[in-house]
């Protein structure tokens, strides 16, 4: 048997694959056809809406911070309802019948995720320091993401959830990433 130099990749990327299983279940038994994007409920009302961001960053950094770690938490909850994951995913609307998927399996009833840091890049975007936990275990500590502002959102990047399916070992879908 051959002895990985870095079995911690092997980790991360097992606790990769458990995160996207949970956040890209299986798109073909959902499907992308307009029918089902039209078919969609429409979403909750969104967040709360914080002021435009000021020229270096949000006009109330502590405000967007506490809306940025609530919707990041809400994101990754698996009791988070389709149409409310929908709302705080960025082009969520439009991927909806995919994340009807995401809250199905005995994995993703275990997922959860503690923000640890938040850190503004430019006035509509944020880095989110974040540990992945499946159960009792954090599988991905001090992992990183984007947020960005959206519709008056703070809202889970598209590229952190293609980031995600990447890690896993997956390919990414095209329509998507």
């Amino acid at each position: 048997m051959v002895q990985s130099r870095h079995p911690h990749r092997a980790h991360r990327r097992a606790a990769a694959c458990t995160a996207a299983a949970v956040l890209l279940a299986v798109p073909a038994v959902v499907g992308w056809s307009a029918d089902a994007v039209a078919a969609g409920a429409p979403g909750p009302a969104s967040a709360a809406v914080l002021s435009l961001p000021a020229v270096d960053g949000p006009a109330d950094p502590e405000a967007a911070k506490a809306q940025i770690e609530k919707n990041w938490t809400a994101f990754f909850d698996p009791k988070t309802s389709t149409e409310a994951k929908a709302a705080l995913l960025q082009h969520g609307d439009l991927l909806e019948p995919l994340l009807d998927g995401f809250s199905t399996g005995t994995e993703a009833a275990k997922v959860s995720v503690k923000v640890t840091d938040v850190t503004f890049t430019s006035p509509t975007e944020a880095t989110v320091t974040y540990d992945l936990r499946v159960g009792d275990a954090t599988t991905m500590p001090g992992s990183k993401g984007t947020v960005v502002f959206e519709d008056g959102v703070w809202k889970v990047s598209l590229k952190t959830l293609c980031e995600l399916v990447g890690l896993s070992g997956a390919e990414p879908p095209a329509l998507l990433c």
